[in-house]
């Protein structure tokens, strides 16, 4: 089962899904873009990282079922870094949380570039110390 598989690892296309074929191109395409836009908070653009994920899953959901996934998968992470920085936020207030924002900003960009890789090869990536609260 797909579920037992380790945090942070890939998984060969169509694994958990029911799916046969490997993506297609475009999905592939748009599946990397699901995760390469979520850099966009480290260019300037506010809440960019959760913005540009919810746009490329919201409008390829339903006719690209590798977008589905991998949007899941961005948005779940941002949303889970997002998390992880307001604690880190709140830790600042006794100097322990300055490096961990900026271990945790290192990291982000790091696991969103490997993602981003994954998916333009057709592998469906799983982002480690992800909280999946989007199914």
């Amino acid at each position: 089962m797909s579920e037992n598989q380790g945090e942070g690892q890939s998984q060969s296309q169509g694994a958990g899904q029911g799916e046969s074929q490997s993506p297609t191109q475009q999905e592939k395409t748009f599946g990397m873009l699901s995760h390469l836009t979520a850099l966009a908070l480290f260019i300037g653009i506010p809440f960019g990282n959760i913005l540009g994920p919810l746009v490329i899953w919201l409008i390829k959901k339903d006719e690209l079922p590798f977008v589905d996934d991998q949007g899941k998968e961005s948005l779940n992470f941002q949303i889970s870094v997002l998390i992880y920085g307001a604690g880190a936020g709140i830790l600042s207030l006794i100097l322990i949380g300055i490096p961990l924002l900026f271990a945790i900003a290192i990291f982000d960009i790091v696991v969103v570039i490997m993602a981003a890789v994954q998916a333009n090869n057709g592998v469906r990536y799983r982002y480690p110390l992800c909280i999946r609260l989007i199914k």
